[in-house]
Parts: structure tokens; C-alpha cells; sequence
């Protein structure tokens, strides 16, 4: 495409208004001039401006809702059955036995590794994401193989979407005693680490949480880490990697993935949702259903940040998982009950980054000259439809090139 051009006809929100006790969404056509990858000029459509759009190549959006790309939080595109044929999980009796599973798994599929990721980093884009932060198997078996392979692929895709790498210890960090290949694998790319299940895999909650954040310091990477467990054991291990945070001033530098701990409502829970808020630790989600449903909508309005992600695509732990962020918004929103106008459209920011179109009091927040153009257009009248409706994507853009979908 080429770098300055007009995206005409574009549908931005500019307002929320009441009307018959119902709060609508109002809109407006726009024409966006892109330059350079930014965002250079909105012009109302009303305006008369025939001179300056003739003066450069235009690309018609047909009148389609513009919204920010989504950002898939949290994926493993090491290992997946994507991309080839299918197999349904194989059931197991604890996750030491899935990790037997992985040490004969996981050399017999690094052959087909890039070939399954491509098709997984391509629906990826289709689905409208262009950022990913993967989290990438350091074990004992693969050692970094799987990461140098993964961080080779994600290069080739620098043009279309931003990505983070995690060297995530699978098989346990103490576990499998691999704190020197989790180093390493800061030192080949992997911008953060992270552990899983210190009580449960590690046996151990205070070596594994200073094991990590050890590495982390000396090293300078950030934390993104599984936590499943729950109970007494899984609620200390927030407690700890919140007071390590603190000490370490590591502040907006660690997630907790998953974090189902939270899902145990307790006296103390808002208080500890409040203390992350205050550490900028983030919470990364896949919208669980059932018995680890968590507060999300909470630890959004009392300031944690929460991203969500797809996890597993198609593997050897879940036969689930399609990509599909705005499908992620829409299950979160039946979840909580979120069915009126202005509460489907804030759902919008779970998976964006917290960036929604209009802000909770209607003003049009996004987007601005200036901003990245990274966006995608939908088939929707405004954000509440779309999220409601998983509105098809269009197109979608990144660096205001289009990197997935057509106009």
C-alpha cells in the first residue's frame, strides 16, 4: 500500500445519547488520512474537501465501523495441532503426566513447528489482533529450540503485527531445574519470563517466586506467569508475588496468567485486586466459565489491568481455541451481563489494551491524529453491535497497511 494515503468513508463513534430511557450510540463517516503508519488528518465526510483527496490514493471503507486491533494476550504458538490433522486431547490424571506427554510430544512436532504456527499467526490477523505475546516452552527436552524457531517466525511477520515472547517453563522452573536456560532465553529475545504453579509443580512457593524474580531483575525482563492454583496455596502465591514486586520495584513489569485464585471470593479479594491496581501487576484472562469465574469486570474498574487471550489453539491441552478476540469480548459481556448500549462498547477495551472508541462518559477518545494506525474494520453500525454479534472483519490494519481481510 502506499504510505500516504486517504481511508475514505470510514465510520468512527462520536457520542453516546439517550433516548427513550435507552443510551444509542451515535456515529459519523469520516475520511482518515494515513501517513507513514500514523494517523495524520480526520476529515467529517460532510466537508468538502475534493482538492486534497485527489492529491492522493484513496482506499474506500465503504461506510465501515473503524475500531482499534485487538491484542491477543496470551497464546502458545509452539505447540498446536493447528494447521494439521485432528486429535482430541488425550485424558491425563495430573499435569506431571501431561508434561510426560510434552517430553515425547514436542520433539515429534518441532519438524511441522513454523509451518502450524504461520497458519496460527495468520488467523491471528484474520481475526483482527496485531500484537501477540506468546508464551514459548523452555524445558528440559526442547531446551530453546522451540523459542529460537518461534522468535525466527514472529521476525518474519514484523511487518503486520508487534509481538513479546515468554520463556515460559512449562515443566516447572525449580521443577526442572532450567533457571540457566530461562536466562539464556532472555538473552535470545524472550523480553519476559514465567514459572507455573509454584506450589503445585515447584513445591516450593517462595524459592520458585524468588527464583523468578531473581532472573527477572538481573535481567531485566519482565513476569507473566501461569497460576492455576487455588485455595489457600494459590491466594499466598499472589500475596508473595505482590509483596516481591513491591520490594523489587518491579511495578508494571509482572502479570499473572489465569490467576483463578481470584475466582474464590473471600473478604480479602477486593483488597488484594486493589493492591495490584496500585502495583500495575496485569491480569491476562481467557474468560473462564463455570467455577474459576473471575471478578474481571471488577479488577477493571478498580484499576488492574486485564488483557485477554486464546491460550491453547487446537493442542494437547485443549481441543478449543480459534483466535478470536471480539468473540472473547462477546462471551466476557453474556458472562457478566453486559447487554445494554454503553456496556457492550466498554467491553471492547478487554481486548484492546483498555483503548475504546468512546470513553464511559461518551467522548470520542479514539481515534486521534497521531495514533498508530492500527485498526480494523467491521460490519457493524457501532461497538456495542459488534461485540454482540462478533461482527465480521473487513480488514484489518496495522501500520495503516492492510494485513489481513481486503477493501
Amino acid at each position: 500500500m502506499p504510505t500516504t494515503y486517504w481511508l475514505t468513508n470510514v465510520r468512527l463513534e462520536t457520542a453516546y445519547r439517550e433516548m427513550e430511557g435507552a443510551t444509542i450510540t451515535d456515529t459519523d463517516l469520516f475520511h482518515i488520512q494515513i501517513e507513514n503508519g500514523t494517523i495524520q488528518a480526520l476529515v467529517p465526510v460532510r466537508e468538502q474537501i475534493e482538492e486534497e483527496l485527489s492529491a492522493l490514493p484513496c482506499v474506500n471503507a465503504g461506510g465501515r465501523l473503524l475500531l482499534p486491533a485487538f491484542r491477543e494476550m496470551h497464546i502458545h504458538i509452539d505447540k498446536t495441532y493447528f494447521g494439521g490433522p485432528w486429535r482430541a486431547v488425550r485424558p491425563i490424571s495430573s499435569i506431571f503426566e501431561r508434561m510426560e506427554e510434552e517430553h515425547r510430544l514436542l520433539p515429534a512436532q518441532f519438524p511441522y513447528l513454523k509451518e502450524r504456527a504461520r497458519k496460527l499467526l495468520d488467523l491471528v490477523l484474520e481475526r483482527g489482533s496485531t500484537h501477540v505475546r506468546s508464551h514459548i516452552n523452555i524445558d528440559p527436552v526442547m531446551e530453546l529450540r522451540n523459542l529460537q524457531a518461534s522468535i525466527d517466525l514472529l521476525e518474519e511477520y514484523k511487518d503486520k503485527l508487534t509481538y513479546e515472547v515468554v520463556a515460559f517453563t512449562q515443566h516447572g522452573l525449580l521443577h526442572s531445574d532450567i533457571s540457566h536456560l530461562v536466562r539464556e532465553a532472555t538473552a535470545q529475545g524472550a523480553g519476559w519470563i514465567g514459572s507455573v504453579d509454584p506450589a503445585s509443580v515447584d513445591g516450593d512457593i517462595e524459592r520458585s517466586l524468588h527464583a523468578l524474580m531473581d532472573i527477572a531483575v538481573s535481567t531485566g525482563a519482565g513476569i507473566d506467569m501461569h497460576l492455576h492454583d487455588r485455595g489457600p496455596e494459590g491466594w499466598k502465591t499472589l500475596q508473595r508475588l505482590a509483596d516481591l514486586t513491591e520490594d523489587s520495584g518491579w511495578q508494571g513489569k509482572v502479570a499473572v496468567s489465569h490467576a483463578f485464585a481470584f475466582a474464590d471470593r473471600t473478604p480479602e479479594t477486593s483488597e488484594l485486586i486493589d493492591r495490584f491496581a496500585a502495583l500495575d501487576i496485569a491480569i491476562m484472562s481467557t474468560v473462564p466459565i463455570g467455577r474459576t469465574n473471575m471478578p474481571l469486570p471488577e479488577m477493571r474498574d478498580r484499576g488492574v489491568h486485564v488483557g485477554l487471550g486464546t491460550d491453547s489453539v487446537t493442542d494437547h491441552w485443549s481441543p478449543f481455541g480459534n483466535c478470536d478476540l471480539l468473540e472473547k469480548a462477546g462471551r466476557l459481556a453474556e458472562l457478566y451481563g453486559f447487554s445494554d448500549e454503553r456496556s457492550l462498547s466498554q467491553s471492547l477495551g478487554f481486548i484492546t489494551g483498555g483503548v475504546t472508541p468512546l470513553s464511559q462518559e461518551g467522548v470520542r477518545q479514539w481515534p486521534q491524529i497521531g495514533d498508530a494506525a492500527d485498526a480494523v474494520l467491521v460490519d457493524a453500525s457501532c461497538t456495542a453491535e459488534a461485540v454482540a454479534r462478533r461482527a465480521h472483519r473487513r480488514a484489518v490494519l496495522h501500520q495503516g497497511n492492510i494485513v489481513a481481510g481486503s477493501l
